[in-house]
């Protein structure tokens, strides 16, 4: 799991990222999609369209990271794309309420 001061937000984009994008695109695409600062601090977290791959982008105040974690099993279990972007904060990212993204302990989809 990332470390995140508890200040700070989890942003996670519904729907599905383009992943071939890198760091510079998907701050591009925080800045005009979601119209947030990602070199503010919070962490933008990103699915691939078969739900196999998510990336996460965080500014740490010294500079821009970008991980990646891809499952060979199963699927990251994902919020519906009704509101393009969902919050929730590190503490709730640390206890575990959205374990499909917590590096680690993914949640299993059971569809092949």
């Amino acid at each position: 799991m990332i470390p995140v001061p508890s200040g700070f937000r989890v942003w996670i984009a519904t729907g599905h990222a383009d992943m071939r994008r890198g760091m510079n695109s998907l701050a591009l695409l925080v800045q005009e999609a979601f119209r947030r600062d990602p070199h503010g601090g919070d962490l933008y977290v990103f699915r691939g369209k078969n739900g196999k791959l998510i990336k996460v982008l965080w500014h740490d105040g010294l500079g821009m990271s970008l991980y990646a974690k891809r499952l060979e099993r199963g699927r990251f279990i994902w919020p519906s794309a009704v509101a393009g972007v969902v919050s929730i904060s590190a503490s709730q990212l640390a206890y575990g309420e959205i374990r499909s993204i917590a590096f680690g302990r993914a949640l299993l989809d059971k569809r092949p």
